[in-house]
């Protein structure tokens, strides 16, 4: 199977790789916007190709699309930062809509047979209201940031091109992920080299927080992964999937996770800055469609992926690498996770400023 995936040396996309070439049968096109830049992209594989590419540059794509000839698409690339795209609305349009758009009609033009899957983001539901959690695919499309926007355009166009063009189009839409590789802007990842800063004694012990009253459904990447393997491969074409764990937890359980296994004390301070007007106060996922479609179920404790987040942290502030810090994604990584539970010290050392 030949797949390309756009934005593979992000955090979603290089996991998803490492998914993909576990797979023996599998060729991988990993497309970067700079290949001295590639992120996390995989280094060691025969069966995985680089191809540099911005996907605002249509004829780059089309390039890109005609070398790989995928069988299977995974659009991953583009802006993915809430904040930032309060900051520049047209670059995050420019990013998401128009390049999935280069995207798009590149595919039409050179693989018209691939499936692709168009990933959205559960920020499209943005305003639900109380009664509609979980969300399933059939709540209202409410977006408050200009981010949402974006992945809701993406969204539709998906759909609009598999109803005009036949293009083979799965849609989801993922709520929160976090685990190993992720970028220090999200509020777990945040946390977690915050934390692993004070143990190196590179900060004072104080965490700066933003909103910890807010619910959240977060999943491990690499149980995001081979959700996204399986929506390709097993998706109905032109059908939507919600993608999450279906469990919500308020961000301070996020923090207590990781202060359990903290290797030192800390206060916490809440920082106006990271306070995000509108912000949804729950959002958690109702997978049901994609679950009995696709057979999957999250494998990874939430403990585990707070575990390996932080050795994550570690590994870079330290420059050494932590052994076991990769899980492997097979098909039952659950057969290798070592679980732990706050200590009453542990609470208490983060109890005061979180509650």
């Amino acid at each position: 199977m030949r797949i390309l995936i756009t934005g593979a040396g992000g955090f979603a996309g290089s996991h998803l790789a490492d998914h993909c070439l576990a797979r023996s049968e599998t060729e991988v096109f990993g497309l970067v916007r700079s290949s001295a830049r590639s992120g996390n992209a995989p280094r060691t594989s025969d069966r995985f190709r680089l191809i540099e590419a911005d996907v605002r540059n249509a004829g780059a794509i089309d390039r890109a699309i005609q070398e790989a000839k995928p069988e299977v698409v995974f659009h991953l690339a583009g802006q993915a930062f809430v904040p930032a795209s309060f900051d520049d609305p047209t670059g995050t349009l420019l990013d998401n809509a128009v390049g999935q758009l280069n995207v798009i009609r590149a595919i039409l033009r050179h693989a018209p047979t691939a499936r692709l899957l168009v990933v959205g983001s559960c920020l499209e539901y943005g305003m639900v209201r109380p009664d509609e959690n979980p969300v399933d695919e059939k709540v209202m499309l409410r977006p408050a940031d200009p981010y949402a926007v974006s992945k809701v355009t993406q969204d539709m166009m998906g759909y609009q091109y598999f109803a005009s063009n036949e293009l083979q189009a799965i849609r989801v839409r993922p709520f929160n992920h976090t685990g190993p590789r992720q970028r220090e802007d999200f509020v777990a990842s945040r946390f977690a080299r915050q934390i692993a800063e004070i143990e190196a004694n590179q900060r004072i012990p104080e965490l700066q927080v933003g909103n910890l009253s807010a619910v959240r459904d977060f999943t491990d990447v690499r149980d995001m992964a081979r959700a996204y393997f399986l929506a390709a491969t097993r998706g109905v074409p032109g059908e939507v999937y919600n993608i999450g764990s279906g469990a919500g937890r308020r961000v301070d359980e996020v923090l207590r996770t990781l202060a359990a296994f903290s290797q030192v004390y800390f206060t916490i301070r809440e920082d106006p800055t990271r306070l995000r007007p509108p912000d949804v106060p729950s959002l958690v996922c109702n997978s049901a469609k994609f679950r009995a479609q696709t057979g999957w179920e999250p494998l990874i404790p939430f403990e585990r992926t707070m575990h390996d987040l932080l050795n994550h942290w570690r590994a870079e502030i330290s420059g050494v690498q932590i052994e076991n810090l990769a899980l492997g994604v097979g098909e039952n990584p659950s057969s290798e996770v070592v679980t732990a539970q706050p200590s009453p010290a542990d609470v208490g050392m983060v109890r005061q400023g979180v509650t």
